[in-house]
């Protein structure tokens, strides 16, 4: 049987295979959850050992995609590491394809320099971080692209084509720049974003006493959200460094929308929309994040409930970026997804992420005990839901260039969480006996 006809008998009855094993995502959250460990008994929570934290996520899931999931001889990987190119004219394409590295850094670093919110508050971190990498990342990218460049099957690749449009070399593709620069500008955007939150947010979960921890239902709540979204902070800095073909990880295509770009953007910032005194501030004349505990009966009880729902939610947000591996981005195609909480929905961060603040803000209930402003909020919220609604259909739309993610899709459609509710309850309905017609 051919490959189209497997394909044809399995769709929408198999679920494809997922591109990270559950192993990659194991062993690198456990390395994560054992410097955690260490960190809090020693006390380690000064912000260079927040990147000491990554490593530890990322050296295990490294060590297992190569060792046992051999993730390099993937023929997605594009290389061919029994037939390694040679010759004279191969030292020049890597010459102009370095050429297009180090002219794309230099205009990243432009922009840091030119944007003043990177230079202010925890970006500085992230600059501190980037400009101390620098020296040995121009080292380290001679012997990388003379490496790669001997097993590539199509060394020519975007950061050939703006090399050779830099020297005046024949041959470069307008499109292929155009993709390569939409690739780098993701990379740029979102690592200096997770780079500045990475400290803070791993200073909370290591430096936080115990006691205060274990003080109410609420602290606890607030500290297993806080470790969450260590989860996801970590594996997404990971993903944002580890684009390399070796790791099958490499970035195949970045959205070439600008529908798709703003539904993003908009959720970060600078150009965020939420949040206080924002266009979508959903939280007008509440306690903000808090605003649940406020408003709950005094019950730990009750409130004990309420913080397991939003740690809850906030393990399936972190799980949907554990489950990626090595291979979370933002707005780009690395692969497709189908295992963990993507075996239930296309979108389980995006539904838990809307979900969990509906249940922490609760909008509807404002301080100032005005219908208007808990109108106001409502609707506030309301329009941050479509905006992932929208984000979730702009990425959809961008990974459907691949059959594998229209497989993925149709099986979902039949077979996901929500088809399967739908079922049930579509059964239930069957099974209650309707005692007259009208």
């Amino acid at each position: 049987m051919s490959l189209l006809s497997e394909r044809s008998a399995c769709a929408g009855q198999c679920r494809p295979t997922s591109s990270v094993s559950h192993g990659a995502s194991a062993v690198g959250l456990a390395g994560l959850v054992l410097w955690l460990g260490l960190a809090r008994h020693q006390g380690w929570s000064a912000p260079v050992y927040s990147l000491a934290a990554a490593m530890a996520c990322a050296v295990p899931t490294i060590l297992w995609s190569v060792v046992m999931d051999k993730v390099h001889q993937r023929p997605s990987t594009g290389l061919s590491w029994h037939s390694p190119n040679s010759g004279q004219g191969l030292w020049a394409i890597s010459a102009v394809k370095l050429i297009g590295f180090w002219a794309i850094w230099a205009a990243i670093a432009l922009v840091y320099c030119v944007f003043r919110w990177y230079w202010r508050g925890p970006y500085i971190f992230a600059m501190d971080v980037l400009a101390q990498a620098v020296p040995g990342l121009l080292l380290l990218s001679i012997a990388y692209v003379s490496w790669i460049d001997r097993y590539l099957v199509a060394p020519k690749d975007g950061a050939w084509h703006f090399g050779a449009y830099i020297c005046g070399v024949p041959g470069w593709s307008g499109a292929a720049i155009a993709d390569f620069a939409r690739a780098w500008a993701v990379k740029a955007f979102f690592l200096a974003f997770m780079l500045s939150i990475l400290p803070g947010s791993y200073a909370m979960v290591v430096a936080r006493p115990w006691d205060e921890i274990l003080a109410s239902p609420f602290a606890l709540a607030t500290w297993f959200i806080a470790l969450m979204f260590v989860f996801d902070i970590m594996f997404g800095t990971m993903g944002y460094v580890l684009t390399l073909r070796p790791l099958d990880a490499h970035i195949r295509s970045a959205e070439p929308r600008l529908a798709g770009w703003v539904a993003a953007l908009i959720c970060y910032p600078p150009f965020v929309l939420m949040g206080e005194g924002r266009v979508f501030d959903a939280r007008f004349a509440t306690f903000g994040e808090e605003n649940w505990v406020h408003w709950l009966p005094n019950s730990l009880i009750v409130q004990a409930i309420w913080g397991a729902m939003l740690v809850l939610l906030t393990g399936i947000y972190a799980w949907s970026t554990v489950a990626f591996g090595p291979r979370f981005s933002n707005l780009t195609h690395r692969g497709i997804i189908t295992h963990g909480p993507y075996a239930f929905s296309k979108h389980p961060a995006y539904v838990s992420k809307v979900t969990f603040w509906w249940l922490s803000a609760v909008p509807f209930w404002v301080t100032s005990g005005k219908l208007t402003d808990m109108i106001r909020n409502c609707v506030a919220m309301a329009c941050i839901s479509a905006v992932y609604y929208w984000r979730a259909k702009t990425e959809e739309r961008h990974l459907s260039c691949d059959p594998i993610y229209r497989d993925y899709a149709e099986w979902i459609a039949q077979n996901g969480l929500f088809a399967r509710l739908a079922r049930w309850g579509r059964g239930w309905r069957k099974a209650i006996p309707i005692p007259f017609k009208a």
